[in-house]
């Protein structure tokens, strides 16, 4: 029953960075692992990095990995993902979502429970 908020999109040049921001509400944030998934136009949903219940591990698409981080505050029920050198192909629309089951480091659409509305990134050349 968890809602999720994504903020901190918009318009960058490549080779830019933003960071994006997921405000959870509920209880039992701090229970399960978080992630971010990205969907260009015309595309399906892939996967772009998850964090664990406790932010000590984390798991990054190779296409980030190295220029993304995902990290957590939950005490504040909030997961971001700080995107730098971004490259045209990182457009698309970013959602945050939740693992439906507790205390799994979750990184396949199946297994996450609950979704953001998204934010847009746009990457210009």
């Amino acid at each position: 029953q968890v809602q999720l908020v994504e903020s901190g999109g918009g318009l960058v040049q490549a080779g830019g960075s933003l960071r994006l921001s997921c405000a959870a509400s509920g209880r039992t944030f701090s229970r399960y692992a978080m992630a971010w998934f990205r969907q260009a136009p015309g595309k399906e949903r892939e996967f772009v990095a998850t964090i664990n219940w406790s932010g000590g591990n984390t798991y990054y698409a190779d296409s980030v990995k190295g220029r993304f981080t995902i990290s957590r505050d939950n005490a504040k029920n909030a997961v971001y993902l700080q995107m730098n050198r971004l490259k045209p192909e990182a457009t698309g629309v970013y959602y945050c979502a939740q693992d439906a089951t507790p205390y799994r480091l979750g990184y396949s659409l199946d297994r996450f429970g609950s979704w953001g509305q998204g934010t847009q990134v746009t990457v210009s050349s």
